[in-house]
């Protein structure tokens, strides 16, 4: 591989401080549908499902969406449990070490 090539999958994940204490207060049959939400994150060929039906290989569980329309590259919302949560989270594109990192996370 080049020195300049984009690194793929699996990528890093990192979670806030905040976010990361929001999963942790979460009962624990919560925190593996989160697990399995993360695992289809990072190993997703584009973590932002951009295209059509890009994000059809989700479980019908899950979807992905801009946070904003207006900002398709900006922050996305994973949603899971069929919409009774979800997490924002941006997708850092560097060449060296890309990551995703979950800022938010909300779960009823």
């Amino acid at each position: 591989m080049s020195g300049d090539a984009l690194m793929g999958p699996p990528w890093q994940m990192d979670w806030t401080l905040k976010a990361q204490a929001a999963r942790d207060a979460l009962p624990e049959h919560v925190r593996k549908i989160v697990d399995a939400a993360r695992a289809e994150l990072v190993t997703a060929k584009d973590p932002y499902f951009r295209g059509i039906e890009t994000d059809a290989e989700l479980p019908d569980t899950m979807r992905v969406e801009p946070s904003l329309s207006t900002n398709p590259k900006g922050p996305h919302l994973l949603h899971f449990d069929n919409y009774h949560g979800w997490l924002r989270y941006t997708f850092m594109r560097r060449v060296h070490d890309p990551q995703i990192v979950v800022e938010e996370i909300f779960w009823q």
